[in-house]
C-alpha cells in the first residue's frame, strides 16, 4: 500500500504545491533533496494503536519523507511518544535516523502537504481510500485510535463507520480528552476512539495543548491498547 501511495497524483493543487516547495525550499534546508511525494504512514503493520493527524508539513514530512518528521509538531509528538514508552528515541530528524515506534502506527487523512496547512474537503475525500485501506490492514490488531485535531476527527469517523465499526448517534463530537467506544458487530471487539488537540506550534504556544495534556492522552491510549 505504501509503495502505491507514494505514486499518487490525484489532487492537482497538492501535487503542484508539494513540488513547488521542493524547488523553492527553505533556506535552512537548501542542501536537502526534498521528498516531494505523498508521505505514507509510519509504524508497525500490526500496531494496536493508530494516531491520525492532519497532513504532512511542507518543510517537514514533505522534505524528509516521513510523517511528523523534521517539523515542530513532530518534535513535540515524538518526544511525547518516547516519554510514555511508545518510541525508541525522542527525536525524529530524517528517515534512517533509527527511530522505531512500539505498537503505534501514525498516519494522516491527507498524505500531501497542503498550502497553508489547509487541505480542502474535496482533497480530504479524494485521499480517503488510503486511510480506509490502512485502517483495514490494521484492523486485526487495532484497539485504539487517537485523533489529533478536529479535521482528522471528521475525516476518520466515516472511514471507521464504512469499515464496520458502529458509531453512536448523534455522531461523537471532537474534543480534547473525548473518549468513545465503537462497537464491532462482526467480532464483538470494541475500538477506543480518543480525541487530542493537535500538537501544532500555535496550540503549544497558546497552551491550548500542554505537554502533560498530551502525555495523559497517550498514556491512556497505551493502557487501553493493552486491554
Amino acid at each position: 500500500m505504501d509503495s502505491a501511495l507514494v505514486g499518487c497524483r490525484a489532487c492537482p493543487r497538492l501535487v503542484a504545491w508539494r513540488e513547488h516547495v521542493a524547488t523553492v525550499k527553505r533556506s535552512a534546508f537548501r542542501e536537502w533533496d526534498y521528498w516531494a511525494k505523498p508521505v505514507p504512514g509510519f509504524g508497525p503493520a500490526d500496531a494496536r494503536m493508530a494516531i491520525i493527524g492532519l497532513a504532512p508539513a511542507a518543510h517537514g514530512g514533505n522534505r524528509t519523507g516521513r510523517i511528523f518528521t523534521g517539523d515542530p509538531s513532530g518534535a513535540v509528538l515524538y518526544a511525547a511518544l518516547h516519554a510514555v514508552g511508545l518510541a525508541s528515541q525522542p527525536t525524529a530528524t530524517h528517515r534512517g535516523d533509527g527511530l522505531a515506534l512500539r505498537g503505534v502506527r501514525i498516519t494522516v487523512p491527507v498524505h500531501c502537504a497542503p498550502p497553508d496547512n489547509r487541505p480542502t474537503t474535496v482533497e480530504r475525500d479524494t485521499c480517503r481510500p488510503w486511510l480506509a485501506r490502512e485502517l483495514a490492514l490494521l484492523r486485526p490488531t487495532l484497539r485504539v485510535v487517537v485523533v489529533l485535531g478536529g479535521f482528522g476527527w471528521q475525516a476518520a469517523l466515516p472511514v471507521l463507520a464504512t469499515a464496520g465499526w458502529s458509531l453512536p448517534r448523534p455522531r461523537p463530537r471532537f474534543g480534547h480528552g473525548a473518549h468513545v467506544r465503537l462497537a464491532d458487530p462482526r467480532t464483538g471487539r470494541g475500538l477506543h476512539l480518543l480525541g487530542c488537540y493537535h500538537p501544532s506550534q500555535r496550540n503549544i504556544a497558546t497552551r491550548t495543548l500542554t505537554i502533560p495534556m498530551l502525555h495523559d492522552v497517550l498514556r491512556r491510549a497505551a493502557h487501553l491498547a493493552e486491554q
